[in-house]
């Protein structure tokens, strides 16, 4: 009979604060654009984080709703958080409250 592995527990990945999550709010005109038209807000994010934590960083840190959120990789090895906000919250209040806009 063959012997099983024991069942050890998964370790999450990446950082576990929010504020090691988030490094900086990406300031590109583009993004910029994107927080007028589309209600989101983009940031500069650690590459080892999934979405998942990246939600709950940005709903702990400022007491918002998130609807959803992609990421991308820059070919420099950046990844990119697009947060789209729930329709309730402002994608520009964040902003300004980072003192981007």
């Amino acid at each position: 009979m063959a012997k099983q592995k024991p069942v050890t527990e998964k370790k999450q990945k990446g950082p576990k604060a929010p504020l090691d999550v988030l490094l900086y709010p990406h300031l590109a005109e583009k993004s910029m654009g994107m927080v007028d038209m589309q209600n989101k807000i983009v940031f500069v994010v650690d590459p080892r984080t999934d979405k998942k934590q990246i939600k709950t960083a940005v709903e702990s840190l400022f007491s918002v709703k998130v609807s959803s959120v992609s990421t991308e990789i820059t070919p420099s090895g950046q990844k990119r958080a697009y947060i789209k906000l729930h329709q309730n919250y402002s994608a520009a209040d964040i902003a300004s409250r980072l003192g981007v806009m």
